[in-house]
């Protein structure tokens, strides 16, 4: 055969494999609630949150019972997330409403570059200005946002008609592009329509109250609000994977439910508390994953991105690596274990102090202990008591605490905080806290019993910090390489409260 026919045939086979691959790579779609712990799903034993849609992905691939977020907020959890990269290593976007720098590449960006059709509907990266850094849309991709509902199932809950954007969405793809769609629900996050768990059937004697919540009806109430706002959340999911299913493309998308932190009542949310960082996390991939797996290892929100670049076959980009772990190993059974912890970190939440101070943390996790790291102990964890309501104008003495979301749980613990059974809850959520905090989630999931001081636990202590900062530093933290003001610096692109001036500040 001559050298030119050769040639021939060898350029027919290369775009056929080329051709085939793109054909055979995975859709993927994640799918990210907001404001969800991890116990609050039904394959996890809620008893008012009924979660069919979860329990299924979770049980056609694999369920996770120690997935933790990298951030206790939304802004640098979804930041950290679409660059597989922890808060501390992208400036501005690991802090909350601040910006995202464009330097740092996200997934999406990588995936529609090696020819995916990317998109994304509900709430994407925020809050925050992405056009500031340079960006000229949200990184979660392209927005899908036009259908709206006609009429909401409750207040609370967006008019935003997720499963009918995502429609138009697949409507939109090209016929042999794979897909990589980003479902942001805005639940459960508040406000709720009071009293919507009760009108939807629940049962104020089924909730379960997490260890730090005091046992009284409002309370409760609230509970089963934000338990009916995460079942619309597991409802619109069944509807995009019906979809799904419609045209055939079920079986070959890898499907990830998730959420951004946990759940908005005071000391989960906005904290590195167990309430605060452990998510649900389901994936499944007919294809490639067995199914019924339980993984029990600790893993991180980072870790999702590399996992989907490789499946899809693609390199993070060398100028913006990514330190998050690439799961499939695990998950397809060439990997029987995973090791080392998950690390979380927050900085400025709300404005909720004075100077818009931050109130750092960083956080490791492993399968029993949880090592916290309070970088400026002396600042109100959960915001400053008081805040001036107008200029010389101080508001009532517990009428702060901004980085607690407002809430029926909030107002009636500030209330009722002098009662014998409230005092030490209120305590917990809202008082000063020591540099270092330890707990061994196995037996105290509600992080209420530090051990940090307890002599029986001084090497574990001195081993997780040893293991936390080390990390900290090769990953080049401001906050351990001495640089740690630059996070003061950030600006917020949401409004600044005015406080009173600190004690230690005078």
């Amino acid at each position: 055969m001559s050298r030119p026919a050769l040639l021939v045939i060898a350029l027919f086979g290369s775009l056929l494999a080329t051709n085939l691959f793109a054909d055979q790579r995975p859709n993927i779609l994640f799918c990210i609630s907001d404001d969800q712990s991890w116990l609050d799903t039904s394959i996890a034993g809620s008893k008012v949150a009924a979660t069919p849609t979860f329990d299924q992905i979770a049980r056609r691939g694999a369920y996770f019972k120690n997935a933790i977020s990298a951030s206790p907020g939304c802004s640098p959890s979804r930041a950290a997330l679409l660059t597989g990269r922890y808060p501390w290593m992208i400036e501005e976007a690991g802090t909350h409403a601040s910006s995202f720098p464009q330097k740092y590449v996200v997934y999406p960006d990588l995936l529609e570059k090696a020819g995916y059709f990317v998109g994304f509907t509900g709430k994407g990266w925020g809050p925050g200005d992405f056009k500031v850094s340079g960006r000229t849309r949200n990184p979660a991709g392209p927005a899908y946002q036009k259908r709206k509902l006609k009429k909401k199932p409750a207040a609370g809950i967006s008019n935003n008609d997720y499963a009918a954007n995502f429609a138009d969405f697949l409507a939109d793809r090209p016929a042999d592009a794979p897909f990589c769609f980003w479902f942001g629900a805005m639940e459960p996050h508040r406000p709720y329509q009071l009293g919507s768990g009760e009108e939807a059937g629940k049962k104020l004697a089924d909730a379960t109250l997490p260890p730090f919540l005091p046992d009284a009806d409002p309370v409760r109430g609230d509970l089963l609000d934000y338990c009916r706002e995460i079942e619309w959340f597991d409802q619109q999911l069944g509807a995009m994977l019906k979809q799904l299913e419609e045209i055939g493309q079920l079986d070959n998308t890898i499907v990830v439910i998730t959420s951004d932190n946990g759940m908005p009542f005071p000391r989960a949310k906005a904290n590195n508390y167990e309430y605060g960082v452990h998510m649900p996390l389901a994936i499944a991939w007919p294809a490639k994953i067995t199914a019924g797996q339980t993984i029990e290892e600790p893993v991180s929100l980072v870790d999702l991105a590399p996992t989907f670049l490789a499946a899809a076959g693609i390199a993070p980009a060398a100028d913006s690596p990514m330190v998050g772990r690439n799961l499939l190993p695990r998950l397809t059974g060439e990997q029987k274990q995973l090791t080392g912890g998950a690390y979380s970190s927050r900085e400025r939440h709300s404005s909720s102090r004075w100077n818009n101070l931050t109130y750092p943390q960083r956080s490791l996790r492993t399968e029993q202990y949880l090592l916290i790291r309070n970088f400026q102990p002396q600042r109100w964890p959960a915001g400053a008591p008081q805040v001036y309501e107008k200029k010389g104008v101080l508001g009532p003495i517990h009428g702060g605490y901004h980085d607690i979301d407002a809430s029926p749980t909030l107002d009636w613990m500030v209330k009722n905080r002098e009662e014998a059974a409230v005092a030490p809850l209120f305590h917990a959520a809202v008082d000063i806290r020591p540099g270092i905090e330890l707990f061994d989630i196995e037996k105290d999931p509600g992080c209420l019993h530090d051990l940090a001081e307890d002599p029986t636990y001084a090497k574990t202590r001195e081993s997780l910090e040893k293991t936390l900062d080390d990390y900290l530093a090769k990953t080049g933290d401001p906050r351990v390489s001495g640089s740690g003001d630059v996070w003061e610096s950030y600006p917020r692109y949401s409004p600044i409260r005015d406080f009173p001036k600190p004690d230690w500040a005078k």
